[in-house]
C-alpha cells in the first residue's frame, strides 16, 4: 500500500507541480507585460508632466534668484520630492542620457522600480526635477485577487488531476503485469472520464488476447489429439505392408494408408481455415440480399443427396444486410450436417423476429431455422457444440468424418453479423440449427 501511494504519489505531484508551475510563470508574464504598459503610460497616468511644465510657467514669470525657492514651497504644498538643479549636475547622477532631455523639455528616466521626471526650464539651463518617487504599481487589492484566483485554480486543478492520476496507475500496473504473463489483469473501473476509454479499450484488448491464447492452447491440443489418430493407423499400416505377402491384404493396408492422409489433410485445410478466421476477420461485403433466393439457391444444391429437403418461408420477400458468401457458407454447413447426421428428412424455415426492448430500440432480426429428424443432440453436447474441435459420439466415426471446425467457424462468422448461432431440438425429433442476425 506505501509503494503503491508513493508510485501514484509521484506522477500525480509531478503533473500537479508542472501545472501550477505554468501558472505562475503566465502570472508573472502577465506581470511583466503590465509593467512595460505602465513604463509606456506613466506619463499620462500620473498627470506628472503637465503639473512640471506648469511649475515651470509659474517660476519663469518671477525672479531666477527665487526659482529654488517657489519649487520647493510647491513640492512640500503637494507633498511631491520637487527640486530645482542645473544641466551641468546630470553627470554626477545615475543616468546621464541628458541629450534626449535637450531634444525635448520633459523626459522620464526608470530605473529599478523607481521614476525621476526631470523638465527643462525652456532657453535656460536650470530643471526641474520630481523624484526619485515609486512607480505605479497594481493595486494590492488587485494583487490578492489574483492570489485568490490562483488558489482556486489550483484547489481545482488537484480535484481534476487525482483521480486521473490515479487512474493512470493502475493502467500502468495492469499494463505490467499483462505483459509479465499475467493474462487476468484487468484495471477497475475508471474514477476519471478522460481517462475511461482507455481502460475499457485495455479490458477489451487484455480480454480478446486471453481468449486467443486460449483458443490457440485449445487449438494445438485437439489438433495434436487428431494428428494421432491417423499416424498412430499409417504407422501400423505400414509395419504390417513390411510383413504381408497376400496382395489384397497389402492392398488394403495400402487403402488405409491413403485413406489416412486425405483424412490428414483434409484435417490441415480445416484447421487453416478456422485459424484464419479466429485470428483475422476478413474484408466482408455486406449488401442487401434477397433471403428466400439465397436459400433456395442452397437448396437446390443440396437435393441431389436428399429429395426430402422442407422449404418453409414464413417472411416473403425478408430483405437483410448480410455478407452473401458467409451466410451461404455457414447455411451450407448446417444443412450437409442435417442431411449427414439426419434420418432423410431435413426442414429449412425463414422468419422474422424482434427483440424484447421497447418500441424505439426494437430491431428486426432475419433467422434461418435447419432442422433434421436424426438422433439429437444431447444437452452436454449443445453447450460446447459451437468449440473448436468438439465433436459428438455420433460423428467420432470415419464414415460420418468431420473435426468439429465446421460449426465453430459459422459461430465466428455469426459474430462478424452480429448474430447468433443456435441449437435446439427440432420438433422432427432431431436437431434444430439456427443462424439469426439484424437485418439492418
Amino acid at each position: 500500500m506505501p509503494y503503491r501511494f508513493n508510485s501514484v504519489g509521484r506522477s500525480f505531484f509531478s503533473l500537479y507541480f508542472l501545472i501550477i508551475s505554468a501558472f505562475i510563470i503566465f502570472s508573472w508574464l502577465l506581470d511583466n507585460v503590465w509593467n512595460s504598459y505602465i513604463e509606456q503610460d506613466v506619463e499620462s497616468y500620473t498627470g506628472y508632466k503637465t503639473m512640471l511644465i506648469a511649475v515651470g510657467d509659474f517660476v519663469q514669470q518671477r525672479p531666477k534668484k527665487e526659482w529654488k525657492t517657489l519649487v520647493e514651497k510647491t513640492g512640500k504644498r503637494y507633498e511631491l520630492p520637487l527640486k530645482l538643479i542645473n544641466i551641468s549636475t546630470f553627470d554626477a547622477m545615475e543616468h546621464k542620457d541628458h541629450h534626449a532631455l535637450k531634444d525635448e523639455s520633459t523626459h522620464v528616466y526608470y530605473y529599478n522600480d523607481m521614476v525621476v521626471l526631470h523638465y527643462l526650464i525652456p532657453n535656460t539651463e536650470s530643471v526641474i526635477t520630481l523624484g526619485p518617487a515609486k512607480m505605479p504599481t497594481r493595486p494590492n487589492l488587485k494583487a490578492s485577487y489574483r492570489v485568490l484566483i490562483l488558489a482556486f485554480f489550483g484547489v481545482i486543478i488537484f480535484i481534476w488531476l487525482w483521480p486521473m492520476s490515479r487512474d493512470l496507475e493502475h493502467l500502468k500496473k495492469a499494463t505490467s503485469e499483462f505483459g509479465q504473463g499475467n493474462f487476468n489483469a484487468s484495471v477497475p473501473q475508471a474514477q476519471s472520464t478522460m481517462v475511461a476509454p482507455m481502460m475499457q479499450s485495455f479490458n477489451m484488448m487484455a480480454d480478446r488476447i486471453k481468449r486467443l491464447i486460449e483458443a490457440h492452447k485449445e487449438l494445438t491440443s485437439a489438433v495434436s489429439h487428431e494428428l494421432r489418430t491417423p499416424l498412430a493407423r499409417s504407422k501400423f499400416a505400414l509395419q504390417m505392408l513390411s510383413s504381408v505377402k497376400d496382395d489384397e491384404k497389402k492392398q488394403k493396408y495400402q487403402q488405409q494408408i491413403n485413406n489416412d492422409i486425405c483424412e490428414l489433410e483434409e484435417l490441415i485445410n480445416e484447421m487453416l481455415i478456422y485459424a484464419s478466421f479466429d485470428s483475422d476477420r476478413p474484408e466482408l461485403s455486406f449488401t442487401n440480399e434477397n433471403i428466400h433466393n439465397l436459400v433456395a439457391k442452397q437448396i437446390s444444391s443440396h437435393e441431389q443427396l436428399t429429395s426430402q429437403i422442407e422449404f418453409i418461408d414464413n417472411a416473403p420477400n425478408l430483405l437483410a444486410i448480410c455478407d452473401n458468401h458467409f451466410i451461404d457458407r455457414a447455411l451450407n454447413n448446417f444443412i450437409s450436417n442435417a442431411i449427414k447426421y439426419g434420418g432423410g428428412r431435413v426442414r429449412v424455415t425463414i422468419s422474422q423476429t424482434s427483440s424484447h426492448e421497447n418500441s424505439k430500440k426494437r430491431k428486426i432480426f432475419c433467422r434461418i431455422c435447419v432442422e433434421d429428424n436424426g438422433e439429437g443432440v444431447s444437452e452436454e453436447f449443445k453447450a460446447v457444440i459451437f468449440d473448436a474441435f468438439s465433436r459428438g459420439d455420433q460423428s467420432r466415426n470415419r464414415e460420418t468424418g468431420g473435426f468439429g471446425l465446421g460449426l465453430a467457424i459459422v459461430a465466428r462468422i455469426m459474430e462478424w453479423h452480429q448474430g447468433t448461432a443456435s441449437i435446439t431440438d427440432s420438433e422432427l425429433g432431431g436437431a434444430s440449427f439456427s443462424l439469426t442476425w439484424p437485418i439492418e
